[in-house]
């Protein structure tokens, strides 16, 4: 993860690395300017320079700012400092369902109920036309 804790991107003071994945970096931050803990996520120095990432990116917010549904984070602010573009979002406490399963296998109830969660999120996304996007390096690989 490339942002170490006291950085700054505009008025969001970076804290801690959250995660990381293909499309980008998410940090703990804190909204200087509402006092309270975001979460911020970064396109990467690798990524940043792809016209396909940065428009990827692009088309992220577009479409999270376009949802509001309880089984969706909210998107707060958008920006562009030093070079480095990020999302600001809703910070969620909580544990990843991989920290979870670590600690056994959830009952049959709950994984009931945090799916349809999850699906009601799903189908609030598709109701607003939003769609997952192929990563092209997948279609370039099966020759489509």
């Amino acid at each position: 993860m490339g942002l170490t804790s006291g950085i700054k991107l505009g008025p969001y003071e970076i804290v801690s690395p959250l995660g990381a994945g293909g499309m980008g970096e998410v940090y703990r931050a804190r909204d200087a300017r509402l006092d309270h803990t975001v979460a911020v996520k970064i396109l990467p120095a690798h990524l940043s320079e792809s016209p396909e990432a940065r428009q990827r990116f692009d088309r992220e917010a577009r479409a999270i700012s376009s949802l509001s549904h309880p089984n969706i984070c909210h998107l707060y602010d958008v920006g562009q400092h030093d070079g480095i573009s990020y999302l600001v979002m809703e910070y969620l406490e909580g544990e990843t369902l991989g920290e979870r399963l670590r600690k056994g296998r959830l009952p049959l109830e709950q994984v009931f109920r945090v799916g349809a969660e999850i699906c009601h999120g799903l189908e609030q996304a598709h109701h607003c036309h939003v769609r997952p996007v192929e990563d092209t390096s997948q279609r370039a690989q099966r020759g489509s």
